[in-house]
């Protein structure tokens, strides 16, 4: 039974290099990924703060709906962001 397992594993490993030499992801790949990511996370900050910056300066609260609103902006984006990173390692 272990030899068979160890058959497969080999198997698999094999399988996952041949696609990626037939995928050919580069640096460019990556540095594309690393950027959707960062786009990702900063535009619903971003958002977010506008958004709150909007409400302080428009209706008079104790609370700050700036840093509450940065902080489900950041709390989205990486959501967002990490959607993206497990639907592209599923394609792997």
């Amino acid at each position: 039974m272990g030899k068979k397992n160890f058959q497969r594993q080999i198997s698999t490993k094999s399988d996952r290099k041949i696609k990626a030499r037939r995928e050919a992801k580069n640096i460019w790949f990556g540095l594309g990924m690393f950027g959707m990511v960062g786009w990702s996370v900063a535009i619903p900050s971003l958002l977010g703060i506008a958004l709150g910056v909007w409400i302080d300066t428009h209706i008079q609260s104790k609370y700050s709906w700036t840093l509450m609103l940065l902080v489900i902006g950041v709390a989205l984006g990486c959501f967002n962001a990490w959607y993206w990173i497990a639907k592209e390692s599923q394609s792997d």
